[in-house]
Formats: C-alpha cells, structure tokens, sequence
C-alpha cells in the first residue's frame, strides 16, 4: 500500500462522496452516515485487499499489514481534518450555525 496522492482528482473524489453524505444528513442523523461511510470504507477496502492477492493465504497472511496501514492512514487524515477545523472554526462552523 502506498500513501495517498492529494491531486485535483483525489480531493474530486472525496467531495463526490462527502455530497452524498451531506445528501443523506438531510434525512438521517450525522452519526449514523458517518457509521455507513465508516463502514463503506472498510468494505471497499477488505475488498482492494482481497483483490490484490492470489488466495486466500495470502489474504491471510496481508490482513494485518492492511489492517495497520489503513488505521494509520485513517488517523493520518483525521488528524489534519481536524486540524484543518480547528484552524478555520469560525469561518466553518461558527458561520454555518448562524445560518439556522
């Protein structure tokens, strides 16, 4: 597995799926589409994993480096979206809750 590449594509891929969240906060609560992206997350990846090797000991064999490896990417990116928030909290938050 390789780190991810922030290109124009990468983060044009990642607003696709956060329209579609956003979408779905409308009629459910935040928490819960977090949950479905969190598991739809993993999903796809158990099946990129899967996918990439030849059989099932293999599969075996990768699936605690995978699971290493995505634990740490996910909280590498947490981490600077969170980051990312705390810097511009006014600007994001604050000005969305006066909105309503």
């Amino acid at each position: 597995m390789s780190n991810y590449t922030k290109d124009h594509e990468f983060f044009k891929r990642a607003d696709e799926i956060i329209s579609l969240a956003n979408t779905q906060c409308d009629s459910t609560a935040n928490e819960s589409v977090s949950l479905s992206l969190l598991f739809a997350a993993a999903r796809f990846n158990a099946f990129i994993v899967a996918s990439s090797v030849r059989n099932i000991e293999e599969l075996k064999a990768e699936k605690p480096e995978a699971v290493k490896y995505f634990k740490e990417q996910y909280e590498k990116m947490l981490v600077e979206n969170i980051d990312e928030y705390i810097k511009n909290y006014s600007n994001n938050i604050e000005k969305q809750r006066s909105q309503y």
